[in-house]
């Protein structure tokens, strides 16, 4: 059996490889090619205390009154393009974004980097990981 009439038997298994493949590749390149640095609980402790670093809470609201990581901003990613000049004034200090888990806080990495700012940050796990660390949350 030739490779194309394989792939004319199997044309669905075989579209299925290739965007699983995409979807596995797209993540890493984006990463790669971002301003913004994934940082742990830990160097994300050290940026807020030795840098002064700004922290960014994009979550919704009803999540952000269940606890935030102490004295953050909080700028739902819904709002941030609209509201970014509140922190813009600050622009030569670290930005650290994060949401529950991380994944919204790199998408406002990505905008806060189109928006000017130089030192990035996206917090790896978001809340849900400072939490599981033992770290301190206000309400």
């Amino acid at each position: 059996m030739s490779y194309v009439a394989f792939l004319e038997k199997n044309w669905m298994m075989a579209l299925v490889f290739v965007v699983s493949g995409v979807m596995l590749i797209v993540p890493f390149v984006t990463r790669r090619m971002s301003k913004a640095r994934d940082v742990g609980n830990l160097e994300a402790t050290v940026l807020m205390n030795k840098k002064d670093a700004i922290i960014v809470d994009v979550r919704e609201t009803s999540e952000y009154e269940n606890g935030r990581l102490p004295g953050a901003v909080h700028i739902p990613l819904s709002q941030l393009d609209a509201r970014v000049a509140e922190i813009a004034r600050q622009g030569s200090r670290p930005v650290i974004a994060y949401c529950a888990r991380g994944n919204r806080s790199r998408m406002a990495a990505s905008a806060l980097s189109k928006a000017g700012f130089g030192e990035i940050y996206n917090l790896s796990g978001g809340i849900d990981a400072w939490r599981s660390a033992g770290l301190p949350v206000e309400k």
